[in-house]
């Protein structure tokens, strides 16, 4: 049907859509989307190859507040060249596409993306 009204050519089915695998399995009529290729990278860009997975991204009793965040001239220039805040935006596009459950460990995360009691 689209194919009369738009000058276009089939080209089978899909199997990546925007970095997305589409997973198929038509023997138990299911349908799934991993981006374990998109995780994979994002583990090599942030150099986190050796982290393995665990159940829980943050687990019950864990604290963070503004106190754990850089105070001193030394510490600040350490974490001058971490990447947190792509480090964040990248968690953020696959907890949007595929990953739901990560929303709270982004949203609790996110909220150290920059430090205003420092002076810089």
């Amino acid at each position: 049907m689209l194919a009369n009204g738009f000058d276009m050519k089939d080209l089978g089915e899909a199997n990546y859509v925007l970095g997305i695998e589409i997973v198929r399995d038509k023997a138990k009529r299911a349908l799934g989307l991993s981006q374990q290729n998109y995780i994979n990278k994002v583990m090599k860009r942030f150099n986190m190859e050796a982290f393995s997975g665990g159940d829980v991204p943050i687990g019950k009793g864990d604290k963070f507040s503004v106190d754990q965040c850089p105070k001193t001239y030394y510490e600040i220039e350490t974490m001058k060249d971490k990447l947190y805040a792509s480090l964040i935006g990248s968690i953020i596009y696959a907890q949007v596409c595929t990953q739901p459950d990560l929303a709270f460990a982004v949203s609790v995360l996110g909220r150290f993306q920059q430090n205003p009691d420092v002076s810089h």
